[in-house]
């Protein structure tokens, strides 16, 4: 009786760190999503602006603020803006791909075999 006891815990144990890995990889996956969606706009408007002349009045959101600016003036911050999300969006992928491997690693430890049904 105390055996089956110690598995249910021990089980029980397993599933919530399984679903601990499997809800940060989802969170991660998210984000990722999150980024690429406001990395493409970025891209987007840059395009979109690039081709135009510098002094052409345009506006920008600032803290919820609609603010008028020149195209010269808003296409540095843009780029800034972009290069920025790229290397959040580099780096919430290295930890997507070390918190998989993770997973991996652990699910070999405890000899977890995952049944998807």
């Amino acid at each position: 009786m105390a055996t089956k006891a110690i598995s249910a815990k021990k089980q029980q144990e397993l599933q919530t760190t399984y679903s601990n890995y499997k809800n940060t990889l989802q969170q991660l996956a998210q984000k990722i999503g999150d980024v690429e969606q406001e990395a493409e706009e970025h891209k987007l408007v840059l395009d979109t602006l690039e081709p135009l002349p510098g002094d052409r009045k345009c506006f920008r959101m600032i803290n919820g603020v609609l603010v008028e600016r020149t195209v010269k003036d808003v296409i540095p911050a843009l780029r800034t803006n972009a290069e920025g999300l790229k290397k959040v969006l580099d780096d919430l992928v290295k930890q997507y791909k070390i918190k998989q491997d993770d997973l991996e690693k652990w699910k070999k430890k405890n000899n977890i075999q995952v049944v998807q049904s």
